[in-house]
């Protein structure tokens, strides 16, 4: 007997309005995604990859199809999907630990069990010693890192990813996809991935996901067959990663082309 998926696409498609003409974003989008699975979707711009994000958050309706939840409609915001975005959305005037602590402050939890939680999460993400450091006293990558322990600290079930180290140089993101499996390997949440980088993409996820142009359907699941757990400082120079790369642009390569193009 088949399990019930933890989030599932079915027959999604995505409409906007713009300035009076409809927009559509993706179209007949179907997905599965099993629970403590990791996976990546790859596509370019347009293509209605965060949009497959904000309709698992509850915050967008599909136009037509259904999103399901351990196969529960989604009518209403999930609480169970941590979202972290691609701005840097730390409150400025608030402390590191302070700033962790928002999600358990609005919950109501108790001081004493709030302190604990702040602490544990703050040194999962590695930033102990900076719980008193403001925003603009920390480099990118460890405001990326305190987004992510605010994010975690509700633990939810699925934790959702919009381009989050685009910001970064290429050296400071190899250092945080590598804390992001080590999370995630502690974790075991279910992770969601929007990226353009192929290599991040094959480098991090179970299944890579490509889109098409818009609007966007998908055109191949790639499974990663790469074993766990991966070094992403060295995980390039191996054959199978290349082949996975080679393979994974040939379906994309078009389609990016063609949105590069106009």
């Amino acid at each position: 007997m088949s399990r019930t998926p933890l989030l599932s696409y079915a027959n999604v498609t995505q409409r906007f309005d713009v300035s009076g003409s409809e927009i559509v974003a993706c179209r007949d989008i179907s997905l599965d995604i099993n629970e403590s699975e990791f996976v990546a979707i790859v596509g370019p711009s347009g293509c209605g990859k965060s949009t497959l994000l904000n309709l698992a958050a509850g915050l967008l309706k599909p136009s037509s199809g259904e999103v399901r939840y351990r196969g529960n409609l989604i009518s209403e915001p999930n609480t169970d999907l941590g979202y972290l975005t691609q701005k840097d959305t730390l409150l400025p005037w608030r402390t590191v630990e302070q700033n962790v602590a928002v999600a358990l402050e609005i919950a109501g939890v108790d001081r004493s069990e709030r302190a604990d939680k702040v602490r544990r999460y703050v040194e999962l993400v590695g930033l102990k010693g900076f719980e008193k450091h403001y925003p603009a006293q920390l480099s990118g990558g460890m405001r990326r890192r305190a987004m992510l322990a605010r994010t975690l600290i509700y633990q939810p079930k699925i934790l959702a990813m919009d381009e989050p180290f685009g910001a970064l140089d290429s050296q400071l993101r190899l250092v945080m996809q590598s804390e992001l499996l080590r999370i995630w390997a502690e974790t075991r949440c279910t992770a969601i991935f929007v990226t353009h980088d192929v290599g991040e993409a094959i480098a991090l996820a179970d299944r890579v996901v490509v889109f098409t142009g818009r609007p966007g359907r998908i055109a191949v699941v790639e499974p990663v067959d790469l074993p766990r757990p991966r070094d992403v400082f060295r995980i390039r120079f191996d054959r199978r990663f290349n082949e996975l790369h080679d393979k994974v642009w040939g379906y994309l390569e078009d389609s990016v082309r063609l949105a590069a193009t106009g």
